[in-house]
């Protein structure tokens, strides 16, 4: 299957990323699309570097267009294509004099579609890992889905039984007003208060096992509320609390709101079949009358499952965010927010009906120096099934915004916990009303808690709050959790860890990185599976020999992967972590030029840099290393075009660039080749000017960690 073919294959909106590619002129999708195998079996790159092999090609690419030019002049339905092919061939013609220009062109697209398709193959991974959660979960999930079906039969059964007991009363409700109203003898009497007796006996027998069949209903329809409540709905709550802080869980709630609306509906047919039994009582009782004395607790068992069914049933979809914020969970004053709110139970004739309204929690109001705050916005709105993809119950609030009530008392040291403002927690909670089939509930349901700040200077400390309390406490009413934070054990904090460079990178961290990181933390050990890292050393406490906590210095190279590095750390080409006596180790071991790139334990908002192997002339090896770059560095020059142009002084000053093999023995220019500016053009890679260029020279190296 050829690239072109695949990329018609794609998701749409990866699809819509390849045809707006293709939105002007430079290269008609036409042209793409009709010569896709044969574009795609030639070597552009060398051709944009090769001027013959690039006047081959393009003349070869307008013996092609004459070829297809002739067969649409065979297809009746093909003359607009005809016209534009001969349009198209015309406009190549301006290239005669500079084809590798033309070469750049096709081979910058062909790059970008390979782009498009990287991401697309990287989200389905990332879907895969969603969509194909344990076996226990699967196991846990087909247990559901037999249960309510099992349950669902058995209302249809009871649906028929209804119909045959309201029969069976008819007729004995008949025979005994024709029995009162006929004048017969005694002995006929006799035998038919005999067949009376009978009838009314069987019509007992029948109340007393549809009451039972009820009953039994009631004690299954219980096991279910509890698997979908007490585990599935916990479970899928956990892992939403870990999908705001990047773990790739999956938090679709197709099964809970098909579960949801089962289980109530059935609940909600068991209602009818206990009023129908009130209508029966009413046109004929008799003593010991089973329906009186054993309806009511059934009614009231009924009700309460129903309330906890539909109680549980409002969640909250998609946790606070604002547009640009650094992550879910983290918002700040007079910035806009959304939030999303779903009733899984789907009901049509609700559909526009239950207003939801939107308040800060005041469980905090009551916590001395805790900052109030006040929620701007449109404040209420009806959950409806047009603002959701499957038509569920949802309402979306877009535009909300916090403002501080300003009634001091806020801030670190004076608040009755002694936290700062970053390690307050609020929740935003959302109230509403069900009113549906004489049952009114009234409904409530907070976010998990967000951390608040007034200013960018506290995100960093903020986020932290985040992934500290989203990464150990599953009770989201824990507001109190910083009070007396527990510590992280590692694999805990390396997994949390593992999410945010998946998140920023596309790449989570191996395991060499993580043992890299334990030892700097905990030094080296057998087993680091019980070593523990507290709230205050993650966020608090400065590193040795440094300034900065370790959260800082992570999330400096966070950033830094996130803004220049993401290509290059998605496609393992940063080793990252490596301490300074391992990176001698392993480059000793390499040929002369052999280099890694790691991250600088030194540099406070992030750094990298690059250590080679050299050898001498009497066969001694050493280690070279260069001072780190920074995002002030890589803003200006991107990583790739440093390591190819960049230059040490050696004797008589001639610059020579030492970086030949990417560790372990990778050519420099066939791992980072692909990312060179002069070979993407990305900018404008159809236009030609004098090139200049940037190059770092340096007389001598630094050792710099």
């Amino acid at each position: 299957m050829t690239q072109w073919e695949r990329l018609q294959q794609l998701d749409t909106v990866y699809s819509q990323r390849a045809f707006d590619l293709y939105n002007g002129d430079e290269f008609p999708m036409d042209v793409r699309h009709y010569l896709a195998h044969w574009i795609e079996g030639q070597d552009w790159e060398r051709a944009s570097r090769d001027s013959s092999q690039a006047a081959f090609l393009f003349q070869v690419l307008l013996e092609n267009l004459d070829n297809q030019f002739s067969r649409f002049a065979h297809e009746r339905e093909s003359f607009l294509l005809q016209r534009n092919f001969r349009r198209y061939k015309q406009n190549f013609q301006k290239y005669q004099e500079e084809p590798y220009t033309l070469a750049t062109i096709i081979n910058w697209f062909l790059v970008k579609e390979k782009g498009i398709l990287n991401d697309a193959e990287l989200a389905q991974q990332v879907q895969m890992l969603q969509v194909q959660p344990a076996a226990m979960e699967l196991e846990s999930q087909r247990q559901v889905e037999n249960r309510l079906k099992d349950l669902k039969t058995k209302v249809e059964v009871m649906e028929h039984s209804v119909r045959c007991l309201e029969e069976q009363q008819d007729e004995f409700d008949f025979k005994y007003q024709t029995h009162l109203m006929d004048f017969c003898t005694e002995e006929e009497k006799k035998k038919q208060l005999e067949g009376l007796q009978k009838m009314l006996n069987t019509l007992d027998n029948c109340r007393r096992n549809f009451l039972s069949d009820i009953s039994a209903m009631l004690d299954a329809a219980d096991v279910l509320r509890s698997a979908i409540i007490d585990e599935e709905l916990v479970e899928w709550k956990r892992r939403q609390q870990k999908s705001c802080i990047g773990a790739p869980e999956n938090t679709s709630l197709e099964h809970l709101e098909k579960w949801f609306t089962q289980i109530i509906e059935c609940m909600f047919q068991l209602q009818m079949f206990l009023q129908k039994l009130d209508e029966l009582v009413g046109k004929m009782t008799y003593e010991n009358d089973p329906i009186p004395v054993r309806k009511p607790p059934l009614k009231s068992r009924l009700e309460t499952l129903l309330t906890q069914l539909i109680k549980s049933s409002f969640v909250v979809e998609n946790q606070p965010s604002m547009p640009q914020g650094r992550g879910l969970l983290l918002l700040r004053t007079n910035v806009q927010f959304s939030v999303k709110v779903r009733l899984l139970y789907k009901v049509p004739e609700l559909n526009h009906v239950m207003k939801v309204s939107v308040s800060v929690n005041n469980a905090t109001s009551q916590l001395k120096g805790f900052r109030k705050f006040n929620v701007l916005g449109t404040l209420s709105k009806a959950l409806n099934m047009a603002e959701s993809m499957n038509g569920g119950m949802v309402a979306d609030f877009r535009h909300l915004s916090l403002k501080d009530q300003k009634v001091g008392g806020g801030g670190k040291g004076i608040n009755d916990l002694s936290l700062s403002v970053t390690e307050e927690l609020h929740r935003i909670t959302f109230q509403t009303q069900f009113d549906y089939q004489g049952l009114s509930v009234p409904l409530e349901i907070s976010s998990l808690p967000v951390v608040v700040i007034s200013n960018s200077s506290q995100q960093q400390s903020a986020w932290a709050s985040v992934l500290w309390f989203n990464m150990l406490c599953p009770d989201p009413e824990n507001v109190k959790f910083f009070e007396s934070s527990p510590a992280a054990t590692w694999p805990q904090f390396g997994e949390m860890l593992n999410w945010q460079f998946l998140s920023c990178g596309k790449r989570g961290l191996d395991n060499d990185q993580l043992e890299t990181l334990a030892i700097k933390l905990f030094g080296k050990q057998q087993s680091y599976e019980n070593c523990t890292i507290s709230w205050t050393k993650f966020s608090k406490e400065n590193l040795p020999d440094t300034n900065f906590t370790l959260w800082v210095w992570l999330d400096g190279i966070l950033n830094l992967v996130k803004l220049y590095l993401s290509d290059l750390w998605s496609d393992g080409s940063i080793m990252g972590f490596v301490s300074k006596g391992k990176e001698r180790l392993l480059l000793k071991k390499k040929q002369n030029g052999t280099f890694l790139l790691r991250f600088s334990e030194s540099i406070k908002d992030g750094g990298i840099t690059f250590s080679w192997v050299q050898y001498a002339n009497d066969g001694s090896s050493s280690v070279q290393t260069v001072k780190p770059f920074t995002s002030t560095d890589l803003k200006q020059i991107a990583l790739p075009d440093i390591l190819c142009n960049f230059r040490i002084m050696e004797a008589e000053n001639i610059p020579v660039n030492p970086l030949c093999y990417l560790y372990p023995n990778t050519p420099k220019d066939q791992a980072f080749g692909k990312y060179y500016s002069e070979k993407t053009e990305e900018e404008n890679p159809y236009l030609k000017y004098l090139k200049t260029k940037l190059v770092f020279v340096t007389n001598e190296p630094s050792f710099l960690f």
